[in-house]
């Protein structure tokens, strides 16, 4: 019989060693690439769904906005018998200044608000007491399609 030299525990301990060194070094490539195309298809479903609720959730807003402001130009109207002209506008609201009867401000803010998209809101003053307030949208161009406006009855 030959003469077997039966393993140590030290001998286990580094053939466990070697055997984990071998089979988890890390990821492969081809595991890196297959978790990066998971996450590019994953954001490329929900990407366009998020940036359609914030265009949305800014239209929602600019049609409150402007909803304040025509409760807003009513009280004007109640003070003073009269919308304003487009010369005056929207800042009649914050300011009086010469303008009979006015008993603003009217809306709480010192100025008035821009527009969800950082646009100014347009008044035009209309024939027979009637005005229209716009938000020219995103592209913050009159006709530019994405336009909404509040106007009177």
């Amino acid at each position: 019989m030959k003469n077997r030299k039966h393993p140590t525990a030290n001998d286990l301990y580094l053939g466990a060693q070697r055997r984990n060194r071998r089979g988890e070094e890390g990821f492969t490539l081809v595991e890196l690439l297959v978790v990066l195309v998971i996450l590019s298809l994953i954001s490329g479903l929900v990407a366009p769904r998020v940036l359609g609720y914030l265009t949305d959730a800014r239209a929602r807003s600019s049609a409150l906005q402007m909803t304040a402001l025509t409760a807003a130009l009513d009280l004007f109207y109640l003070d003073t018998g009269r919308y304003p002209s487009d010369a005056e506008g929207l800042g009649a609201l914050v300011n009086g200044n010469g303008i009979a009867r006015w008993s603003g401000p009217y809306i709480q803010q010192a100025a008035i608000p821009s527009d969800p998209w950082g646009n100014a809101y347009a008044y035009r003053a209309e024939p027979g007491g009637r005005y229209r307030i716009i938000s020219f949208g995103p592209d913050g161009v009159e006709g530019g399609g994405d336009d909404a406006d509040s106007q009177t009855p």
